[in-house]
C-alpha cells in the first residue's frame, strides 16, 4: 500500500483524498499520513516575518527522501521551482480554475477604505493598482478561517484563490472571480503537483495520473519564475495557456505599492515550455523588473508559501 503525504488542513487533505481516489480508479490502494509543516506551526505569523523557502513542503519533502511515504500532494503555488536532489514532479493532474476570486463583494462595489484581507504581496500589489482607496491587510490562516473573519465583520472582503474553494464546496460565495488580465494569477495555480521519488513505485504509480494540457502551462510558468529568480511570496504573476501546439505565457512584475507593472505576453512551441518561460522572464527583466523586484527583496524579502 502507498503512503501519501500531506498537510493537515481541509484544503490539502480534499488534494489527498483526490489523489487517493484517482489511484484507487487504478486498483493501486493507498492510505494519507498527515505531515506538520512549519508553515503550519506559524499560522498566525505573518508571512512576511517568517522568512525561507518551501514552508509547506519541507518536512514532507524529507520524508518522501527518508521513503517514509512514497508520495505527496501540494498546492503546485506552494512548491518552490528547485526541488531537492532525487525528488520530481510525476503528475500535474488536471488543473482547476486558476483566478483569483474575491469573497463579501465585487471590487467595485466595494466602499471606500474597505478592508480587504490577504496575505500575498502579489495580490495587494494588483489591488492597490485598481482600488488605491482599500485598507489591505494582512490575513492568515485556512481557508475557513478566513471566511469567518468575514462572517464576523473583522474583513469587508478576502481574496483568495478560487480553485481552493471551489474544491471545497464554497464556490457560491465568490462574489467575483478576476480574469488573468485583471488580477494576474501566481505561478501553478489551480494545479496540484505529485512529487515522488525520481523512481520506484510512487512515480509508477502515478505517473499516469499526469495532465500534459496542465503540464506544459505551468512547466512553463515556473520556468520563468525560476528565471526571475522569485519565491511565491514576490509579487509576480504569470499564467499560461495551451491552444492546439501553441503555448501561450503572460508573466507580470508589480512593485509592491501597485504604481509600477511590467507586463508581457508571448508564445512559443508547446514542445518548449522552458524555453518560452526564460524568453518571457528575460524580456520583463529587460523592460525593467530587476530593479523592482531589488526594491522587494530590499524592504520585503522573498517568501514560499502565499495561500
Amino acid at each position: 500500500m502507498l503512503v501519501i503525504g500531506s498537510r493537515g488542513s481541509q484544503l490539502a487533505l480534499w488534494q489527498a483524498n483526490y489523489t487517493k481516489d484517482r489511484l484507487a480508479a487504478r486498483g493501486i490502494e493507498s492510505r494519507i499520513e498527515i505531515i506538520k509543516t512549519t508553515g503550519d506551526k506559524i499560522q498566525d505569523a505573518p508571512l512576511s516575518k517568517i522568512g525561507g523557502k518551501g514552508l509547506f513542503t519541507k518536512e514532507i519533502e524529507e520524508a518522501l527522501l527518508d521513503k517514509r511515504i512514497d508520495l505527496a500532494i501540494h498546492s503546485l503555488k506552494d512548491l518552490p521551482t528547485e526541488l531537492p536532489k532525487g525528488l520530481v514532479v510525476a503528475a500535474y493532474p488536471q488543473r482547476a480554475d486558476p483566478r483569483d476570486a474575491i469573497i463579501g463583494g465585487k471590487l467595485r462595489d466595494l466602499k471606500v477604505g474597505a478592508t480587504v484581507g490577504t496575505s500575498s504581496l502579489r495580490r495587494i500589489a494588483q489591488l492597490r493598482r485598481l482600488r488605491p482607496d482599500l485598507n489591505i491587510q494582512n490575513i492568515r490562516g485556512n481557508v475557513d478561517t478566513r471566511i469567518n473573519k468575514v462572517e464576523r465583520g473583522e474583513f469587508d472582503a478576502i481574496v483568495l484563490a478560487a480553485a481552493g474553494l471551489r474544491r471545497l464546496g464554497w464556490g457560491d460565495i465568490i462574489s467575483e472571480a478576476f480574469r488573468a488580465d485583471i488580477i494576474c494569477p501566481a505561478v501553478g495555480q489551480g494545479a496540484l503537483a505529485i512529487e515522488t521519488l525520481e523512481d520506484g513505485p510512487g512515480f509508477d504509480a502515478c505517473a499516469p495520473l499526469d495532465d500534459p494540457w496542465t503540464r506544459l502551462p505551468v512547466s512553463a510558468e515556473r520556468a520563468m519564475l525560476a528565471e526571475l529568480g522569485g519565491g511565491c511570496q514576490v509579487p509576480i504573476g504569470a499564467y499560461g495557456t495551451l491552444e492546439n501546439t501553441e503555448l501561450f505565457l503572460t508573466g507580470a512584475v508589480f512593485s509592491p505599492d501597485g504604481t509600477t507593472m511590467i507586463r508581457y505576453t508571448a508564445a512559443g512551441d508547446c514542445t518548449k515550455p522552458n524555453e518560452l518561460g526564460r524568453n518571457v522572464a528575460r524580456v520583463l527583466l529587460n523592460r525593467g523588473a530587476q530593479a523592482v523586484l531589488d526594491l522587494v527583496y530590499e524592504n520585503e524579502p522573498a517568501r514560499d508559501g502565499a495561500v
